[in-house]
C-alpha cells in the first residue's frame, strides 16, 4: 500500500468547499491524474454515488469505478476500484476562522502481480500529492470565487 498525506489551507468556508469537493467529478480540475471523471448515476450527492474515473499513470491508462463511500459535513471518503486496484481518497475538513483546513489522505493497493511494484512507484506518488496540493487550492478558487483578501495581504 502506498499513502500520501497533504494538509491544505483554503480561503473559502468549510461547507463550500465540502460542496465542491463532494463531487468527485471536479477532480479532472485538480488531480493532474485525471483524463476524465463522469457520474454514472444521477440524484444528488449522496453514499453510493459513483463515478467513471479515466487516469493516466505514468503513461498508462487506467479506469476505476469510483464510489462516495462517507459523505459526513466534515468527512468524504471515496473509494474507486478497478481488478488491479484500489484506491481511496480521504478528506477530513476543519473550519479555521471561515476558511477551511483540509487533510487529503489519497491511499493505493495493488492487488495481484502489480502489488510488486508498490515500492517502485512510491515517489510517484509522492510527486502527485505535492501536484494536487498546489492544484487542488486553485481549482476551489475558480469554482467558488477568488480568494477574498486577507489583512496581512496587499490588496
Amino acid at each position: 500500500m502506498i499513502e500520501v498525506e497533504r494538509v491544505m489551507t483554503l480561503d473559502h468556508p468549510l461547507t463550500d468547499v465540502v460542496g465542491y469537493l463532494s463531487d468527485f467529478g471536479n477532480t479532472e480540475m485538480w488531480d493532474p491524474g485525471t483524463v476524465t471523471c463522469d457520474r454514472i448515476d444521477s440524484g444528488p450527492v449522496s453514499v453510493g454515488a459513483e463515478w467513471r474515473n479515466i487516469s493516466v499513470f505514468r503513461g498508462h491508462r487506467t479506469e476505476l469505478l469510483y464510489r462516495l463511500a462517507r459523505f459526513d459535513p466534515d468527512h468524504l471518503i471515496f473509494v474507486g476500484r478497478n481488478r488491479t486496484a484500489t484506491s481511496t481518497d480521504d478528506l477530513r475538513f476543519e473550519d479555521d476562522g471561515g476558511r477551511t483546513r483540509l487533510i487529503y489522505r489519497a491511499r493505493i493497493e495493488f492487488g495481484g502481480l502489480a502489488r510488486l511494484a508498490t515500492p517502485l512507484l512510491k515517489r510517484e506518488f509522492e510527486r502527485l500529492g505535492d501536484e494536487v496540493s498546489e492544484r487542488l487550492p486553485r481549482a476551489v478558487d475558480h469554482a467558488l470565487g477568488a480568494s477574498p483578501p486577507r489583512g496581512d495581504q496587499p490588496l
